[in-house]
């Protein structure tokens, strides 16, 4: 399961296009008896104008995919909690974070 490349949306006047953008995570892989969350996945985005959204597949009647954007805040939380696979590294998903040594 991945988000369809023609997947957009516009909201609030922007437009948040798949295609256009860079997949930075996502929580679709195999875990030993499937490779989807309860029958959902949410995959992370980051545009070329510097937003995040997320797409979120699912698998239930009745239930609709959907595009949500989030803020940077937002996006840097699902990166480093719930979305496990990470497409790119944490420098070049979120440029211009400072990653402070413990």
């Amino acid at each position: 399961m991945k988000a369809h490349e023609k997947f957009e949306k516009i909201i609030g006047g922007t437009r948040y296009s798949v295609e256009k953008s860079t997949l930075i995570a996502h929580n679709y892989y195999w875990d030993g008896h499937n490779m989807e969350r309860n029958g959902r996945n949410t995959f992370l985005y980051h545009t070329k104008n510097g937003r995040y959204f997320t797409v979120n597949l699912t698998q239930w009647q009745g239930e609709r995919d959907t595009l949500t954007p989030v803020s940077t805040e937002e996006a840097q939380d699902l990166w480093e909690t719930c979305l496990s696979e990470h497409s790119v590294e944490f420098e070049e998903a979120f440029p211009g974070v400072e990653v402070k040594d413990a």
